[in-house]
């Protein structure tokens, strides 16, 4: 039977009972009416943050590749 932390215990070391406490203590210090739109921020950075390592990975193939209209020499 597999749990839903053990991705998670895999990565940072931390069991269920860990987790339970970090979430506990980050709705207490933030409150459940913060929680969706903090949600959304971190969704919405992280997309953000995906978009630009691709555009970035983009920009860099589109430099290696020589100009049809450049001559071999003239840099």
């Amino acid at each position: 039977m597999t749990h839903f932390t053990e991705p998670v215990a895999g990565i940072f070391g931390l069991g269920g009972t860990e987790m339970i406490v970090i979430l506990l203590i980050v709705l207490l210090l933030f409150g459940g009416a913060k929680l969706p739109g903090l949600a959304k921020g971190l969704g919405q950075s992280i997309k953000e943050f995906k978009k630009a390592a691709k555009e970035g990975d983009e920009d860099d193939k589109s430099e290696k590749k020589p100009d049809a209209n450049q001559k071999p020499g003239n840099n």
